[in-house]
């Protein structure tokens, strides 16, 4: 018998608005977690991105916080990146608008005014990050005097971005206690530090993977030549669909995305250095499907969270094997299928290789050309049974 949101404990007008958009069944995190979150529990969960997360807290957050008073929201949810924080808010301010729930994202490279004024009118669940939360405390424009719920969403990224000493400082600053529920792909010690300081008992529930990686992802090591690379990404990303290419660096990035634009793809590139409404209309149009590819930079891409993406191409070979399974877990999310595919210049070969074995990627490289006819299938690539990493 198949669990519903309702069998979770879900408030029915809930419910009733996340089938008007489609969505019926709970994903394995939520149906784990909202029934403790609910419950007022602490809860741990250990899961991927796009395995379900933001419904996971979103909607118990939704269905308990009380009204809030001018600059003292109810709840805080701590994220790594802007476009995180914006995503989160996109998905959960529509559901609040059925329980009163007002729903904000704050965060740096926006007209912090604006954010201030917002807070005045004041918001049952804010979404940070962690430096422009700080900001606005220090400017007493936010209060967390009446925070009742706290959520550190995608805590591991957080530690690997240099963020967890603000993210202590906002915790130290809560005052009361309060429900914490904590979500992250990994539980490494400095994880762990948060866990032990700042949760009680939490009721801890993990989606197990088959390993690595997202389960279904198709793995390809193609070898091109330089000036062929850019046609031979052109040809992949015009015969599949959505793409993220992955670049090392910024100038890259921007060289690459111009380069596909010439070729006939509507690419965008993605890095520090684009201004951050360029960012977000970008990332909005790729969600929408209005962009073929988005040419990023491996820091820039912890922000991109789009369930779609058909392909992930590693334009430029990634720093290492943790860097390959970051790059390529943006394909095959929420269960779907993806393919992950590395253009390998003769000069990167043998740390391709290496990066292959700490992976135990017994997979060969194929020699091609931007007018091979298996570019726009890439199921060619495929060794008889599909590789899981």
């Amino acid at each position: 018998m198949t669990t519903t949101f309702a069998d979770l404990g879900v408030d029915p007008a809930l419910v009733d608005t996340l089938a008007e958009r489609g969505i019926t069944s709970p994903f394995p995190i939520q149906t784990l977690t909202i029934p403790d979150a609910l419950a007022g529990r602490d809860v741990l969960g250990k899961a991927k991105t796009g395995s379900g997360k933001t419904l996971a807290f979103g909607l118990p957050l939704l269905q308990r916080l009380e009204t809030a008073r001018p600059k003292r929201p109810r709840a805080i949810c701590l994220v790594p990146t802007r476009e995180l924080a914006t995503q989160v808010r996109d998905e959960l301010a529509p559901l609040g608008e059925g329980t009163d729930v007002r729903v904000t994202a704050i965060y740096g490279g926006a007209p912090i005014e604006k954010q201030i004024s917002t807070l005045n009118r004041g918001v049952e669940l804010v979404v940070a990050t962690p430096g422009r939360a700080i900001d606005l405390i220090d400017r007493d424009a936010l209060d967390l005097s009446e925070v009742t719920h706290i959520v550190i969403d995608e805590a591991d990224r957080m530690a690997d971005m240099g963020f967890l000493p603000q993210v202590e400082w906002i915790l130290r600053n809560v005052e009361g206690k309060c429900q914490t529920l904590l979500f992250s792909a990994t539980l490494d010690g400095v994880v762990n530090t948060l866990v032990s300081r700042y949760q009680e008992n939490p009721s801890f529930h993990e989606v197990a993977s088959k390993g690595q990686t997202v389960a279904e992802m198709h793995h390809a090591f193609l070898k091109v030549h330089d000036r062929d690379k850019p046609k031979v990404a052109a040809a992949i990303i015009q015969g599949t669909g959505r793409t993220l290419v992955f670049c090392s660096t910024k100038h890259g990035t921007d060289r690459v995305a111009q380069e596909l634009n010439d070729l006939g793809v509507n690419a965008e590139a993605m890095h520090g250095g684009v201004p951050q409404k360029h960012r977000e209309k970008a990332l909005s149009n790729f969600m929408k499907g209005k962009l073929d590819a988005m040419v990023a930079t491996d820091v820039a891409a912890r922000g991109i969270h789009v369930d779609d993406v058909e392909v992930v191409i590693h334009f430029d070979p990634p720093a290492d094997h943790k860097t390959y399974l970051h790059r390529s877990g943006r394909t095959a999310r929420a269960g779907a299928s993806g393919h992950v595919v590395s253009l390998v210049l003769w000069k990167d070969e043998l740390e391709v290789r290496r990066i292959q074995r700490r992976l135990g990627l017994e997979l060969p490289m194929y020699e091609v050309f931007s007018n091979d006819p298996r570019l726009a299938h890439l199921e060619a690539f495929d060794s008889p049974d599909a590789v899981v990493i």
